[in-house]
């Protein structure tokens, strides 16, 4: 067997194996034999039909077979001892392969195209400059946190006229009977310039409207009808009240404190106040946090440089997902080369200064995961109990890729940490406005 590399160019390569009759046929003849001592053929008691009959029914499927395993072990021990990074999986020359002679051919050349990159050189310094936000929670975004909080534990009533932000629930109608729609209706949804009709009604009257202008945001998802349906619902309508719902805000008293964080946390209004805010402030600061990570890996990536073999990698990604369209693969590619690059700078930075994601690592950092999720959800604390059964149970999922996806944001976790160790972090802070410039540039 001969196997010699090629490189086209700084990226992309060829790898070339050849076979003679020495390296594949002791193999196909054990095989073989292992054949006929199983075979069932006609005219013959099992396991006694010849060789020779066995190596004509069965000899280029198991050739075929035994040439693809030694090409597969052969290709990956090769690919194991080059110092350079394979990029995606070898693609094999089809056109070689298709003009094979099974039958009678007795020596093979195969040839693999490869993407690969060299060594990453990456050097962290304090040269590498970054700026780390803090957002600063205004006063307005806690009192409106805090009036969505005392809406949620609210008491629904039903008044006799309706003001502001109430739902009014009846029929949406078309003044010509070509829709009728039952709904509950926020006026937060209707347009400043026609809220004045639905101020001060009552039960049994009727508004006449335009839901085209009088409607803000999305038609369609109010009514729960499709884009097509909601753009056709123009002119002359009316909406039927049969009732005000209203809801009455929370009162601040020790029944409402216990209700939202529990019980002896917060006593006064005051304290309920701080830690709403600080709620805010730690759940914003975790979007800073993203955002300013995701600054770094760009100067990281930047720095380092890495000359992607982008042509192999994209028709590589073809062959792999032939259902995306290379258009699709075109659009999402300077994506997926940014992830990649990145993914090759963390494991030198990880390689570099002996970082490694330990299990403890993994199962902690899923059980952060886990108790946001229950969190969010409003279970919180009384599932504690259950944790470990939550963490196995989602490690242990999706083949193994959940837990090597943990293992992954483990070591990037510790790379990351290290590099703002290294560089130099600017620290400032920003209002929730100037952040979201930020995150729209």
């Amino acid at each position: 067997m001969e196997i010699k590399l090629d490189k086209h160019s700084a990226n992309e390569a060829s790898i070339k194996i050849n076979l003679n009759e020495a390296d594949y046929q002791p193999k196909v003849d054990s095989k073989l034999k292992e054949h006929a001592k199983k075979a069932n053929i006609k005219g013959f008691r099992p396991g006694k039909a010849p060789v020779s009959m066995v190596k004509n029914l069965y000899g280029t499927s198991v050739l075929v077979d035994e040439i693809n395993n030694i090409l597969s072990s052969s290709l990956n021990d090769f690919i194991k001892k080059q110092e350079f990074r394979i990029l995606g999986e070898p693609l094999p020359v089809v056109e070689d392969a298709d003009a094979i002679d099974w039958k009678n051919q007795k020596d093979f050349e195969f040839e693999y195209r490869i993407g690969f990159v060299e060594e990453v050189d990456i050097t962290l310094d304090n040269s590498i400059e970054a700026t780390a936000y803090t957002l600063e929670v205004d006063e307005k975004v806690v009192e409106d946190a805090i009036t969505n909080i005392r809406t949620q534990y609210g008491k629904m009533t039903n008044p006799e006229i309706s003001e502001e932000n109430d739902f009014l629930y009846g029929d949406f109608k078309a003044a010509d009977g070509s829709f009728t729609k039952t709904l509950s209706l926020p006026l937060s949804k209707i347009d400043g310039r026609s809220i004045k009709k639905f101020i001060g009604v009552k039960k049994g009257d009727s508004i006449d409207l335009d839901p085209s202008k009088a409607i803000k945001g999305s038609l369609s998802e109010l009514l729960d009808i499709s884009e097509e349906e909601a753009a056709n619902l123009t002119g002359a309508f009316v909406f039927e009240v049969q009732n005000i719902n209203r809801t009455e805000l929370a009162e601040f008293n020790e029944d409402f404190f216990e209700k939202v964080f529990g019980p002896e946390n917060v006593k006064t209004e005051e304290e309920f106040k701080t830690k709403v805010t600080e709620i805010l402030s730690e759940n914003y600061n975790k979007e800073t946090k993203v955002y300013t990570e995701e600054q770094i890996k760009d100067l990281l990536v930047a720095k380092a440089k890495v000359d992607l073999p982008e042509t192999f990698l994209k028709e590589w990604l073809s062959k792999a997902n032939d259902k995306v369209s290379q258009q699709d693969i075109d659009k999402e590619f300077p994506l997926y080369a940014k992830q990649l690059t990145w993914s090759l700078v963390s494991n030198k930075i990880a390689k570099d200064n002996d970082i490694k994601a330990e299990h403890e690592d993994v199962v902690e950092k899923t059980q952060e995961m886990v108790r946001e999720q229950l969190a969010s959800s409003g279970l919180g604390a009384q599932m504690e109990d259950q944790m470990d059964m939550f963490v196995n149970n989602y490690l242990e999922g999706n083949e193994g890729q959940n837990y090597m996806q943990m293992l992954t944001a483990v070591q990037n976790d510790k790379v990351l940490a290290l590099v703002k160790e290294k560089i130099t972090i600017q620290e400032e802070k920003i209002s929730m406005d100037k952040f979201k410039e930020l995150l729209a540039n």
